[in-house]
């Protein structure tokens, strides 16, 4: 595991690295981001829908294949989702886009 991927562990995508407290606030929902550049980071899915939920994300990042661009996340098809605040679900990484 490189600097940047240590740094990432346990934090909340979004959050700044020298954030206090990067970590999950009480009360929110999260995805669970699963490989690629931001393997390990919450996604915070408080208000998302179940359509955009089932949508997944296109994630800015500098750590992917194209800096500046983003790391694209799905959730898996017939994977739970777990309603309520905490970590609801994962997202899987499907690649990245400039």
């Amino acid at each position: 595991m490189n600097g940047d991927e240590q740094l990432l562990r346990g934090r909340v995508y979004g959050h700044d690295h020298d954030d206090p407290d990067p970590g999950p606030r009480s009360g929110k929902t999260y995805a669970h981001l699963v490989g690629g550049p931001l393997d390990g980071l919450l996604l915070d899915v408080t208000g998302w829908t179940p359509d955009e939920i089932g949508t997944g994300a296109a994630l800015p990042t500098e750590l992917g294949q194209f800096p500046g661009g983003r790391a694209l996340y799905d959730p898996c098809p017939g994977e739970p989702r777990t309603p309520g605040p905490g970590v609801m679900c994962r997202f899987h990484y499907r690649g990245d886009s400039p």
